[in-house]
Formats: C-alpha cells, sequence, structure tokens
C-alpha cells in the first residue's frame, strides 16, 4: 500500500511530459497533424480495447471448455488490454509505450511478468489451477544413511 501514494504524483507527472512532448511534436509537425496523430492513436486505442476484450474472452471460455488452464490465456488478454489502454490515453509517450506492448515477444514478457505477480500472490493451489502444474527439476543431494532413513531430494521450480 505504501507504493500506491506516489500513484498522483506519478499520473500528474505523466500529464505533465505528455504535454511536453505534444508540444514538441506541434512544434516539428504542426497543430493540426499532431492532434490528428494523437486523437487517430486513441481511436486506435479503443477498438483494440474492444477487440482484445473480445478475443481474450473468446480463448478463456475455449480453455475452459476444453479443460486447459485459463491462467495463461488470461494473462495474454491482459496484456493486450493494457497495451490497447495505453494507447487509448492521448498522449504520445503513451501510444508508443502502447505500440510496443502489443509486439508478441514483448507482450509475453508483460504476461511472463504478470503471472510470476501473480504466482506470489495467491497459494499454490490456485496458481496450479490457473497456470497447470509446474515443471519441477530434481535432484538427489545425498544418499541414505547407514541407519536405512530415507533420503533427501531437493528440488527447484523451473517454470
Amino acid at each position: 500500500m505504501r507504493r500506491l501514494r506516489w500513484v498522483p504524483l506519478a499520473v500528474l507527472l505523466l500529464g505533465a511530459v505528455e504535454f511536453l512532448v505534444l508540444l514538441g511534436v506541434i512544434k516539428l509537425i504542426g497543430t493540426a497533424p499532431a492532434v490528428l496523430i494523437v486523437v487517430g492513436l486513441s481511436l486506435l486505442g479503443g477498438v483494440l480495447v474492444r477487440n482484445e476484450g473480445l478475443r481474450g474472452w473468446r480463448r478463456l471460455r475455449a480453455a475452459a471448455r476444453s479443460g486447459i488452464p485459463p491462467g495463461d490465456e488470461a494473462l495474454n488478454s491482459v496484456a493486450g488490454l493494457l497495451a490497447a489502454l495505453l494507447l487509448l490515453i492521448p498522449g504520445y509517450l503513451s501510444a508508443v509505450a502502447g505500440l510496443i506492448m502489443l509486439l508478441p515477444p514483448v507482450r509475453r514478457a508483460v504476461g511472463d511478468r504478470l503471472r510470476k505477480a501473480t504466482e506470489r500472490r495467491v497459494p499454490s493451489h490456485v496458481a496450479g489451477d490457473l497456470f497447470g502444474p509446474r515443471r519441477v527439476r530434481v535432484q538427489k543431494k545425498t544418499p541414505p544413511g547407514p541407519d536405512g532413513s530415507d533420503e533427501v531430494i531437493e528440488g527447484e521450480i523451473v517454470d
């Protein structure tokens, strides 16, 4: 919760920087083209929000019908929606960030970060239901003891 108290300041700073960038673009190409580009990018963001939402809903339903854990589909959709929302915000910096997030490798990376954050915050059985079983690499570290005690096996999660 301590991080959230900086959000209003960050939003204010982002707005100021976006305005300065808009003024710079207006100086370069003129007022009408600069404003038309911003409006066009925002309209593109609105269309993408709708399309990403519908596509994500269809993928979630298909995953649920086929018995596949829906978590990866949900995170892919959330990453696409975040990109579309960044485009929807009027401004050049947010639009560039949104366009970059639409690239498949970046979208996968954002989805992976969201997955790791989700797995840290939910119980392991919920993460298993969302994302399926984790792959684990197991290694025998010590042989059984002379008294016949069980051997110790250590492992690491590789997902």
